[in-house]
C-alpha cells in the first residue's frame, strides 16, 4: 500500500469519526428538552415503579391511519361521533400505551361526553409496552422525533383540519403533549402538560396557538421548580397564555399505579385539567 494511500484511508476515517461524534453530540443536543435525556439515569427509573395490575375493561379501541412515511400510525380511540369537530390527543408517559393510559383516555372520554369530543390515545412507540423501568427508559431513548412528528401529523390529518384538537400528557408525554400543540398549529383548543419536559426554545415556542396548562411537582427532581420557571417566562416573554400549578408532591404523583401518587394533589390536579378542557373544547 502507497503512502498516499495509506494517507488518504487515514484522512477518511478521521472524517468517519468526526461526522460521527458530531452527529451523536447533536443528537444529545436535540434530547435537552425531552424526558429521554433522562432515560439512563438510575434515580429517575427508581422513581416509575413497575406498573401494577388492573381490571381493565376497554371502552374503545384500537385504530390505524395513514402517515407520510407509510408506516401506519395506532391509537386507542374513543369516538363519541364520527362528525365531531372535537378531539383530544392523550399522549403516553415513558411506559407506552398500556392498560393505564387506555383508563385515563376512558376517564377523559367519559367526562367529556357531553361536549362530543373524541380522545385519541396516540401511540408513539408503534406498539411496544415496557412492563418495566429498564424497558421504558430504552424505549423512550430510542424513538426518534422525526418517527414521532409524522405519528402526531398523521393523526392530525386522520381528525380532519376542521377539528380543533387539545392535548394531555404525563411525564413524556406532558412534553410531546405541548409538541402536538404546537404541530396543531390553528387547530390547537389548548393543551395540559402533566410533570413533562417543556419545550423552552422559544423559535419553537413560536407558532403555539393555544392556552397552556402546567401541571408540576415542587419535589421534581428533573422538571425542577427552576425549569419550570424558566419555560413559564419564556411563554410570558412570547405572550403566550400560559398557566402554572406546582404541586407539593413528587414527579408521577398524578399516576395512581405508583408509589409517589398522592391523591389529594391528583384529584385536585385531574379537577384543574378537567376544567381546562371543558373551557377550551
Amino acid at each position: 500500500m502507497t503512502t498516499l494511500l495509506r494517507l488518504f484511508l487515514f484522512a477518511g476515517l478521521c472524517l468517519s469519526i468526526v461526522s460521527c461524534s458530531s452527529e451523536a453530540a447533536d443528537q444529545a443536543t436535540d434530547r435537552k428538552d425531552d424526558m429521554a435525556q433522562f432515560a439512563g439515569d438510575q434515580d429517575f427509573k427508581e422513581a416509575h415503579e413497575e406498573p401494577k395490575e388492573i381490571d381493565f375493561d376497554a371502552q374503545g379501541k384500537m385504530l390505524e391511519f395513514e402517515t407520510s412515511d407509510g408506516k401506519p400510525g395506532t391509537a386507542y380511540a374513543n369516538i363519541a361521533d364520527e362528525s365531531s369537530k372535537k378531539a383530544l390527543f392523550v399522549i403516553h408517559e415513558w411506559y407506552g400505551l398500556n392498560e393505564h393510559i387506555k383508563q385515563e383516555a376512558d376517564r377523559l372520554f367519559a367526562e367529556l361526553q357531553e361536549k362530543g369530543v373524541n380522545v385519541y390515545a396516540l401511540d408513539l412507540y408503534d406498539g411496544k409496552v415496557a412492563d418495566n423501568p429498564d424497558d421504558a427508559g430504552k424505549y423512550m431513548q430510542a424513538v426518534k422525533e422525526e418517527r414521532l412528528n409524522v405519528i402526531i401529523k398523521g393523526a392530525l390529518k386522520h381528525i380532519g383540519p376542521d377539528t380543533e384538537v387539545a392535548t394531555i400528557g404525563w411525564c413524556f408525554g406532558g412534553g410531546w403533549s405541548l409538541r402536538s400543540s404546537i404541530m396543531a398549529g390553528e387547530q390547537g383548543a389548548g393543551c395540559v402538560i402533566y410533570y413533562g419536559m417543556p419545550v423552552m426554545d422559544a423559535e419553537k415556542l413560536a407558532p403555539l396557538k393555544v392556552d397552556v396548562l402546567g401541571i408540576f411537582a415542587e419535589k421534581d427532581k428533573w422538571i425542577t421548580p427552576e425549569v419550570v420557571d424558566k419555560f413559564s417566562n419564556v411563554m410570558k416573554a412570547l405572550n403566550k397564555p400560559v398557566e402554572v400549578k406546582q404541586f407539593d408532591a413528587d414527579h408521577a404523583f398524578a399516576n395512581p399505579s405508583g408509589e409517589r401518587y398522592k391523591e389529594s394533589a391528583a384529584q385536585e390536579a385531574n379537577a384543574m385539567a378537567l376544567s381546562f378542557l371543558q373551557a377550551h373544547l
